[in-house]
């Protein structure tokens, strides 16, 4: 399982960069930006998106120099800042996410929808119990 993700990640990666002019890490900011219906929190993004706040803040910044992005504070609490795709940001997101759905049907394109509904529903399965063991093993 691991490395047919390695190659379906190394394949995403090299066609962002080569055909869209962005990189992975990026466009998943986008898309989780893109899939909320207003402004997020950076604390709310960098836990859509699995990782630290410092790793997400660095991926803001860029994507704000580009205008991609808008990064507000609140009003009422300086220090929460709330991140939004711009018109921009949602136009090329939309191309981008569009040359992302093809490359994936390409890559999967052996497998028949029944089967992909299988994969699915077991790899969500398997995340969800592998999450919720770690966390009670964790657990203090």
């Amino acid at each position: 399982m691991l490395g047919t993700t390695t190659i379906i990640e190394k394949t995403l990666r090299s066609r962002l960069k080569a055909g869209c002019n962005t990189t992975l890490p990026r466009f998943d900011v986008l898309a989780a930006l893109d899939r909320e219906s207003g402004p997020v929190t950076m604390s709310r993004l960098s836990d859509r998106l699995l990782v630290s706040n410092g790793n997400v803040t660095g991926l803001v910044s860029r994507l704000v120099e580009g205008g991609l992005v808008e990064r507000n504070a609140d009003p009422d609490d300086r220090r929460t800042l709330y991140v939004s795709l711009t018109a921009k940001g949602r136009k090329a997101f939309a191309a981008m996410a569009a040359h992302h759905e093809l490359w994936v049907d390409e890559m999967f394109e052996s497998v028949s929808d029944r089967d992909m509904k299988t994969l699915l529903t077991l790899v969500t399965q398997l995340y969800h119990d592998v999450h919720d063991r770690m966390e009670s093993i964790d657990a203090p």
